[in-house]
């Protein structure tokens, strides 16, 4: 009985019995993708389910289930973000479903304190929703009607990244509308009755309706759409498998772009040297503190080979760790204590929002002291997380690999 206690161990330690080839590993990556892309999918259906009831039935009880319904969708989504460095093909279409920040009156009617005109975006109160037609480099652009093949025209129309009309953030903002707190508490307010035909709020509710209902399907089919590049015979799946060492790198490119340029510099450290809740993620729906939490627990799914689904489900299989712990065992116990240190120095991220009531925009606040050093403590976990992913990428001999970087991080001083 006792070497059946200890084979059954052995099963359960991290190496088994074997180490498992680096196909195995990039399979198994390519498999959780699949997952997490179809719980994607998933809970984007629920999103547009209770977006149909609140158009049908626009009361604020409605208006919240939408709201919780996209807060959960966001949860699945934000762990598939370390595919997109290292990844080509991901990257390129990432902007589709997760651009920000985004010039909100290209979309709808805005606060008159957002300003008029920006210098550098020709439509940046340009409302689509309450405009049928707009004038694009003299020739006219007809929105009489609203669908999915407008809202692509209209995705960073005239080459500005700001002109977001797609994805999770466009929804957000119908949801939510603009957050007029600034660093103060509170999150978007937009009212049920904005979708109310019959007692219609700031004009053009069914237009609007019509916007939030296209908008929700076209995220579906793109979701839809990347979920099928990670299937067995998927053009991201076999890109990866078509040289093992390359597609190894491409794991820890990503781990360490989104660990250190992505979410430590440009999501985190930059809003805390401007203090500008511009700066946040989810900034109409004061949700940053989760998207940041899931954001880094992706990293270390990926390298642990662990992935718990939306029905809570848990997907296992061969892994980074595994190759790692058979060639430096200390390396690979530092970066999974590393990874689990970020993970709590975001859990305080959360708590302060969802427990103190201190959400992430006014953790920014130049006033916070404490707000900011628990952002900066996140940070700093990252950093020291993307040192261990270095040493540990060292242990496989690895070295042609770069990761993202930002000027928060790398150039301060030409932050203004």
């Amino acid at each position: 009985m006792k070497k059946i206690v200890f084979i059954s161990a052995l099963l359960f330690s991290n190496t088994a019995w074997a180490v498992p080839s680096k196909e195995d590993v990039i399979n198994h990556y390519a498999d959780i993708a699949e997952v997490i892309y179809e719980d994607s999918v998933i809970t984007a259906k629920d999103l547009q389910k209770t977006i149909e009831k609140l158009i049908n039935q626009p009361t604020e009880k409605n208006l919240q289930h939408a709201r919780d319904a996209w807060k959960a969708a966001r949860v699945p989504y934000q762990q598939s973000e370390v595919y997109r460095f290292g990844n080509a093909i991901v990257d390129d279409w990432e902007g589709k479903v997760n651009a920000w920040p985004l010039d909100e009156g290209l979309i709808d009617y805005v606060d008159a304190g957002y300003g008029e005109e920006s210098d550098d975006n020709d439509f940046y109160t340009a409302n689509i929703i309450a405009n049928k037609k707009i004038d694009i480099s003299g020739k006219t652009l007809d929105a009489s009607k609203i669908n999915a093949e407008l809202i692509n025209e209209l995705h960073e129309l005239d080459g500005v990244e700001a002109n977001v009309a797609s994805g999770y953030h466009a929804i957000e903002f119908l949801l939510w509308g603009q957050d007029l707190n600034g660093t103060e508490a509170g999150a978007g307010n937009r009212p049920a009755t904005d979708y109310d035909v019959k007692n219609c709020t700031n004009g053009n509710c069914d237009r609007r309706a019509d916007y939030l209902n296209a908008v929700t399907d076209l995220l579906i089919e793109d979701l839809g759409w990347m979920q099928k590049q990670w299937k067995k015979k998927g053009e991201a799946r076999t890109a990866l498998l078509n040289n093992a060492d390359a597609g190894i790198a491409a794991i820890f490119t990503g781990m360490g772009s989104l660990s250190y340029g992505e979410l430590a510099g440009e999501r985190m450290k930059l809003g805390v040297m401007l203090h500008d809740p511009e700066e946040e993620h989810d900034c109409f729906s004061d949700n940053t503190h989760n998207s940041h939490y899931y954001d880094a627990l992706g990293v270390k799914n990926i390298y642990t080979g662990n992935y718990v689904r939306a029905n809570g489900k848990a997907v296992s299989g061969p892994n980074l760790s595994q190759l790692i712990e058979a060639k430096n065992p200390a390396s690979d116990k530092m970066l999974r204590q590393h990874l689990d240190v970020t993970l709590q120095k975001m859990q305080v991220l959360v708590d302060s929002a969802e427990k103190q009531g201190v959400a992430y925009d006014q953790m920014l606040a130049a006033e916070n002291k404490e707000g900011n050093a628990k952002i900066m403590a996140a940070v700093d976990a990252l950093l020291k997380q993307t040192q261990a992913i270095e040493e540990a990428m060292k242990s496989l001999e690895i070295k042609s690999v770069s990761f993202e970087g930002s000027d928060s991080l790398d150039n301060p001083d030409s932050i203004e």
